[in-house]
């Protein structure tokens, strides 16, 4: 008799080792299984912010190009400014240049004439 309690005894301790593997095996599945949902939960406030980071990148980029567009439309405007200062400037350096030049004419055409008629006086006497 003392060898069947022995054997009972022993195929009540696998049982009970038995549902405590099972039980800590359950444990575990649920403890992964939440540790599954707060992956899953990290990984999507990851990709949020990800998306977040590219829509402040892209806005920074258009911001920039905005900026250097209104820069460069400024030079630009400033070049044509410069280049209309120097035409003008051209322009009037051109007309004065013409002035002189009709007047150096007239001068030499006055003298011309004082000559001619000092010729004319000449050879009426």
């Amino acid at each position: 008799m003392n060898t069947k309690l022995y054997v009972v005894l022993a195929a009540a301790a696998v049982l009970a080792l038995s549902a405590c593997t099972k039980h800590e095996s359950n444990e575990a599945a649920d403890q992964a299984a939440a540790s599954a949902d707060q992956a899953a939960a990290a990984a999507g406030d990851a990709a949020n912010a990800a998306g977040d980071a590219a829509a402040a990148a892209t806005d920074a980029a258009a911001a920039a190009t905005n900026q250097a567009t209104d820069q460069a439309a400024a030079a630009a405007s400033d070049a044509a400014a410069a280049t209309q200062a120097a035409a003008n400037e051209a322009a009037a350096g051109a007309a004065q240049a013409t002035a002189d030049a009709a007047a150096k004419t007239a001068e030499a055409a006055q003298d011309v004439a004082d000559k001619a008629e000092t010729k004319a006086e000449e050879v009426k006497k």
